[in-house]
């Protein structure tokens, strides 16, 4: 098995040593909701970018039993080109024989230097694997994001707790400026009040239609 990265003009860059193994992550997006008398509901939404990771570590000299090629790079030199990835934009491309053949971005790697063992450095490298999108799928996301925002910024109706000698002409005179909702008022809390408008009672709490 020979693990590569892929540059897009076509270079790649094989890994001399090969790890003892490759992670692959996979994680699904969940949106939680906290429902009262039900508690936190998970709604599944799309699939996670992937995460894959391994540890190895280029050597200072060529040694037959474990690299996998004699003209080897020298580890400072491997290293940069690690750096330069991670910090950079490039979209390269993972080979892993057959099984792993996807775009990736470099997201971190660790850099390891050991006693006893001059000139080696040993990395731990993270690829998280790379969607493109499109400016159409872009826009639709944001508008369909704005739309979502705005479903939840609708006003919420205004309570108003009746006081000694209001009646509703009363209140809709206060909170609307005008007697044109006394009905609204009345048919919006008609289980509360009961079947005569006239018989509000101090204390009840009466929803403001909007």
């Amino acid at each position: 098995m020979d693990i590569f990265l892929s540059e897009p003009g076509g270079e790649q860059f094989q890994f001399p040593v090969n790890p003892e193994e490759i992670q692959i992550r996979s994680e699904k997006q969940f949106e939680t909701v906290n429902i009262i008398q039900l508690g936190e509901i998970d709604f599944p939404n799309q699939e996670k970018v992937k995460e894959i990771t391994f540890s190895s570590f280029f050597p200072k000299e060529y040694d037959s039993s474990y690299c996998r090629y004699p003209n080897i790079l020298d580890p400072e030199v491997a290293m940069k080109k690690l750096t330069d990835w991670t910090t950079g934009r490039t979209v390269l491309r993972l080979l892993v024989g057959r099984p792993i053949n996807v775009a990736v971005l470099l997201a971190a790697h660790t850099s390891t230097f050991k006693g006893g063992e001059p000139g080696d450095i040993y990395f731990d490298l993270t690829c998280r694997t790379y969607r493109s999108v499109t400016v159409q799928q872009l826009t639709s996301a944001v508008a369909g994001s704005q739309q979502s925002n705005r479903a939840d910024e609708k006003p919420l109706p205004k309570i108003y707790t009746v006081k000694p000698g209001d009646n509703l002409w009363k209140i809709a005179q206060l909170q609307y400026g005008n007697a044109s909702k006394l009905d609204a008022i009345y048919e919006t809390n008609k289980a509360l009040i009961g079947k005569d408008k006239n018989l509000i009672q101090p204390g009840m709490k009466l929803v403001m239609p909007l």
